[in-house]
C-alpha cells in the first residue's frame, strides 16, 4: 500500500468513527407502549406512553432510563420523563424520582420530585436534583438527605456529591448523625468510603458523653476520632477543655490539646492551665495530665489558690479530686505561699502536702538539707513535710503541720539583721480567721532563740532556751507571746554577748530570696518556652460553581426550547450569594462605625441589632462576583429609622449606585432592590447604611441573587 493510499485510508476510518460517534450520542428509544404527537402542545417531539406489559424504556450509552410517559425531541436530543422515572447508569448509579429531563448533548439530568440517588456507597435523596454524567457529579440546592450504609445521616440545604472521588460537600444547616455521635457545621467535607469528615465554620460534635466545638475540625465517623482547631472546645458533664489544638477519641474517653490550654472543673470551681494536656474520662480512668507552664488554680470567693509545676495530674471522682503537682512544685494564695518538690492537694477533704523527694537531694553530706518550705506573713515555715489543712466549705484556713526536722524563722523588724527562731521534732500552726497563723506549738526537741524586746521596741536581748515544747502567740506575723514546757536550760542576755554563730539554730536556711510575691513569681526561673506551630488542616476551599465554564459551554451547544428548564436553573442556581447573608458578626461583612449585637424575636428567631457608633451614616457591606445581569438585593428589616440600602457595581469605571432610602417600621418588612448590570460578570456590592447614632435598626435574612433576563 502507498503512503498516499495508507492516508485516504485512516481519514476514512477516522470520518466512519465520527460518525459511528455521534450516532451513539443520540438518544434511544428502545421501547413504548404507545406514540403519539401534539405539534400544537410539544412541536417536533413525540409523546410516548407505556402499555400494560411494561414502562417506556430510553437508553444513551451507559444510560438506561424507564418511565410511564416520556416527551423525546429527536432533533434537540433531550427527553422529558414523567412518572416513577428509573434512571440507571451501568451498575454503579440509579436514580428514581417522579420526573427527569435528560439532554443527550449536555449529558446533565434534573430530576424532580422524591428524588432518590444510589451508588454502591450512599443514598442521596432531595426534591431537586441535578446529575452531570461526563463529571460524574451530583448536586442539590433546595435541602438534602445523604445516608452512607444506614449508619450515617447527612442533612443539608446544599450538597454536592463527586462520585468517583467519594466525596461530598454540604454548605448550610448541615447536620450528620450516627450511632455514636451528632455533628452539626456550616461547611462539610465528608468521604463515604472511610467516614471521614471535615468540619468549616462554627461546628459541633455531640456524644452522649461530650460536645465538642470547633471553626475548623477534622472527624473519623467509624473510628470516632478527631482534631479540632480555631476556638476549639470538649464540653464533658464535669469538665470544659479548651486550646488552640485539641484531639479527641471518643471511643477511648480521651482527649488531648496543645497550646493556650484551659481545663475547667465545673463542680469543683478549679482551672488548670497549660500548654500540653491529656484528659481521660471513665470512673476508673478520670484524671487531667498537663505540664508546659502547668498551672492549677482552685477558684475561690476572696482568694483563689495557685499551684504551678512542671507537671500536674488531677485524679479521681468529681467530689474527689487529687491535684499531683511534682518537680519544682510552687503554691501561691495572697496570704500564704510555698514550695516543695511534690505538692499533693485533696480538694475533698481541704488537705494539701507539700513534698520533697530524696532523689533530687545532694550527696554532699556537708551541704544544707532541702527541705518543703512554705511563708505566712512574716515566718518562714520548713520540715521534712508541711500538711496545710483548710476547710473544703469555708474555703479557710484552719491548720498547719510540718513534721520532722520543723523549723520556723521570722526576721526582727527592728534590727533587720537577727532572726526569731524555733526548731523541734514537729509543729503545729492554727490560722485565725484572716487565715493569717495565730499560734503554733513546737513538740519535742524544741530550741529557740528570740530577740526580746519592751514596749518601746528596745532590745532587752537574746533569749535563748531548749525545752520539750513551745507554744507561741503571733499578731499579724509578729511574736505576741510564748510558753515554754519542760524547760532544760535557758538564758536572757544582751546580744553582745553572742557570737555570730551563737544567734542561729542548728538548720537555720533563710530562704527569702525564693519567696512568691505574686501569681507571675510562680513562673520565676522557668526555663524558655518555646510552642509549637500548629499544623495538620487546610482552610476551607469553597467548591467550584457546579454550572462551571464547561458545563455552561454544554448548555449552550443544546442551545434549545427543550433545554429551557435546565438553561434557566443554570442561570439561578447559585441562590443566595451572599455569605453568611444572617450572620452579621462575621468578618465577611465589612462594618464602619457599626458595632453588632445579636438579638431574638418574640418568635425566637435570631436577628442582630444595628448600632452605629457615629452620629451619622454608620454602613456594613459585602462584595459578590455574580453570574448574569439582573440581580435583586433583598433584607428583612424593622424598627425605626431611615436608612438606605445600596447596590454597587464596582467594576463599573464610574461606579454605578442602585440606591433606595426605606423608613422601617416596628414590624419585619423585606425590602429589595434591582439593578441590571452592564456586564454580566461584573462584581457587585451591596450596601447597608445610612444608620444614625440612637436609631433602632434590626436585620435578618439577607439576599443577594440572580435574576433571569426573561
Amino acid at each position: 500500500m502507498n503512503k498516499q493510499l495508507l492516508i485516504y485510508s485512516l481519514l476514512f476510518f477516522g470520518f466512519i468513527l465520527t460518525i459511528n460517534a455521534q450516532e451513539k450520542r443520540k438518544i434511544e428509544i428502545k421501547y413504548a407502549g404507545r406514540l403519539n404527537v401534539d405539534e400544537d402542545k410539544y412541536p417536533g417531539a413525540r409523546i410516548l406512553t407505556r402499555d400494560e406489559s411494561q414502562q417506556v424504556h430510553i437508553g444513551h450509552e451507559s444510560i438506561e432510563l424507564w418511565c410511564d410517559r416520556a416527551i423525546h425531541y429527536g432533533k434537540e436530543n433531550f427527553i422529558e420523563a414523567y412518572g416513577n422515572v428509573r434512571m440507571k447508569q451501568a451498575d454503579t448509579v440509579n436514580m428514581t424520582s417522579k420526573y427527569i429531563e435528560y439532554s443527550g448533548i449536555t449529558q446533565l439530568a434534573l430530576a424532580r420530585g422524591e428524588v432518590v440517588l444510589t451508588d454502591p456507597n450512599t443514598t442521596v435523596s432531595s426534591d431537586t436534583l441535578y446529575f452531570d454524567r461526563l463529571k460524574q457529579e451530583a448536586f442539590y440546592r433546595s435541602g438534602g438527605t445523604v445516608v452512607k450504609d444506614t449508619s450515617v445521616t447527612i442533612t443539608s440545604k446544599i450538597g454536592r456529591h463527586y462520585m468517583q472521588e467519594n466525596k461530598f460537600k454540604f454548605v448550610e444547616d448541615v447536620v450528620m448523625v450516627n450511632d455514636s455521635s451528632t455533628i452539626k457545621s456550616n461547611y462539610f467535607d465528608f468521604y463515604s468510603d472511610n467516614g471521614h469528615a471535615y468540619l468549616f465554620g462554627p461546628s459541633t460534635i455531640t456524644t452522649p458523653e461530650s460536645e465538642t466545638y470547633c471553626e475548623k475540625g477534622f472527624y473519623d465517623t467509624e473510628k470516632e476520632t478527631g482534631y479540632v482547631l480555631k476556638n476549639a472546645r470538649i464540653d464533658y458533664d464535669d469538665r470544659i477543655i479548651e486550646g488552640d489544638s485539641l484531639y479527641l477519641d471518643n471511643a477511648r474517653n480521651f482527649a488531648s490539646a496543645s497550646n493556650n490550654i484551659k481545663v475547667t472543673d465545673t463542680i469543683n470551681k478549679s482551672i488548670i492551665k497549660g500548654h500540653y494536656a491529656e484528659v481521660f474520662r471513665g470512673e476508673e480512668k478520670d484524671s487531667v495530665f498537663i505540664t508546659k507552664k502547668a498551672l492549677a488554680i482552685t477558684v475561690q470567693e476572696k482568694d483563689s489558690i495557685y499551684i504551678h509545676a512542671d507537671k500536674i495530674m488531677v485524679t479521681g471522682k468529681p467530689e474527689e479530686r487529687i491535684i499531683r503537682a511534682y518537680y519544682d512544685a510552687r503554691i501561691y494564695k495572697s496570704d500564704l505561699c510555698g514550695k516543695a518538690d511534690s505538692i499533693h492537694s485533696n480538694q475533698k477533704t481541704g488537705l494539701t502536702k507539700l513534698i520533697n523527694l530524696n532523689k533530687f537531694s545532694s550527696l554532699d553530706k556537708f551541704s544544707t538539707a532541702r527541705k518543703p518550705i512554705m511563708w505566712n506573713l512574716e515566718n518562714q515555715m520548713t520540715g521534712d513535710t508541711i500538711h496545710l489543712i483548710s476547710n473544703p466549705k469555708t474555703e479557710k484556713l484552719d491548720s498547719l503541720l510540718v513534721f520532722e526536722n520543723a523549723f520556723i524563722i521570722s526576721l526582727d523588724t527592728v534590727s533587720k539583721t537577727g532572726y526569731n527562731q524555733i526548731n523541734g521534732k514537729r509543729l503545729k500552726g492554727l490560722f485565725n480567721e484572716q487565715n493569717q497563723l495565730r499560734q503554733v506549738d513546737i513538740t519535742q526537741n524544741a530550741q529557740s532563740i528570740f530577740y526580746a524586746r519592751n514596749d518601746l521596741q528596745e532590745l532587752i536581748g537574746i533569749d535563748k532556751a531548749k525545752s520539750g515544747s513551745i507554744s507561741i502567740l503571733f499578731d499579724q506575723g509578729a511574736i505576741e507571746e510564748y510558753t515554754r514546757l519542760n524547760q532544760v536550760d535557758g538564758s536572757l542576755s544582751p546580744e553582745s554577748q553572742y557570737d555570730e554563730r551563737d544567734k542561729i539554730l542548728k538548720g537555720f536556711d533563710w530562704r527569702e530570696e525564693e519567696r512568691l510575691t505574686s501569681v507571675d513569681n510562680l513562673f520565676k526561673g522557668d526555663p524558655p518556652l518555646e510552642l509549637p506551630v500548629i499544623k495538620g488542616l487546610e482552610d476551607y476551599v469553597p467548591p467550584k460553581d457546579f454550572f462551571d465554564e464547561d458545563l455552561l459551554e454544554r448548555i449552550n451547544q443544546a442551545g434549545s426550547r427543550a433545554t429551557e428548564n435546565i438553561v434557566l436553573s443554570s442561570k439561578t442556581l447559585l441562590g443566595n450569594l451572599l455569605k453568611f447573608n444572617n450572620q452579621f458578626s462575621s468578618k465577611t461583612w465589612t462594618k464602619t462605625n457599626l458595632s453588632i449585637k445579636t438579638y431574638k424575636d418574640s418568635k425566637n428567631t435570631k436577628a442582630y441589632q444595628l448600632i452605629s457608633n457615629t452620629e451619622k451614616n454608620a454602613y456594613m457591606f459585602q462584595s459578590n462576583r455574580t453570574f448574569g445581569k439582573k440581580v435583586k438585593f433583598s433584607v428583612w428589616l424593622k424598627g425605626k429609622a431611615e436608612i438606605s440600602i445600596i447596590i454597587r457595581d464596582i467594576d463599573e469605571e464610574k461606579t454605578f449606585v442602585g440606591l433606595k432610602t426605606v423608613n422601617i417600621t416596628p414590624s419585619w418588612s423585606k425590602y429589595s432592590l434591582f439593578y441590571t448590570k452592564n456586564n454580566e460578570n461584573n462584581e457587585i456590592k451591596v450596601v447597608i447604611g445610612g444608620i444614625d447614632k440612637n436609631e433602632n435598626v434590626y436585620i435578618k435574612n439577607t439576599e443577594l441573587i440572580n435574576i433571569p433576563e426573561n
